[in-house]
């Protein structure tokens, strides 16, 4: 029988976004692993994300909420921290390969007289 999910932790869970399949096993929450299937994944990490506490919750052996919330207030911060990290990484990403491509197009074009 599965235990009753408190409305208090009904909440998004950084680190199971972020660390899914390490945070499940972490968490004695398999359904994390789906993550390994290719394409399926770009769904399934939004699932875990919004579901996590509840499976978390389910699965582990807490008895009272605020422990609850005190191991997953460390998780969620790790993940949100990685989250920032890889999203400012992405858009530098993007800005180098946007120079890159801009200065080869320029010089491109001089290299034709401008036409």
């Amino acid at each position: 029988m599965m235990k009753a999910v408190p409305e208090e932790i009904k909440h998004w869970n950084w680190g199971a976004f972020s660390y899914n399949i390490f945070w499940g096993i972490g968490n004695k929450c398999y359904l994390p692993l789906l993550m390994l299937i290719p394409v399926f994944n770009l769904v399934w990490v939004f699932v875990c994300g919004a579901k996590g506490n509840e499976w978390a919750w389910q699965n582990g052996d807490y008895t009272d909420v605020a422990t609850f919330n005190a191991v997953q207030a460390t998780w969620s911060r790790a993940g949100l921290v990685r989250f920032l990290i890889t999203a400012v990484g992405f858009v530098f990403v993007v800005i180098f390969y946007g120079a890159i491509i801009a200065m080869f197009l320029s010089m491109n074009s001089h290299s034709y007289g401008g036409y």
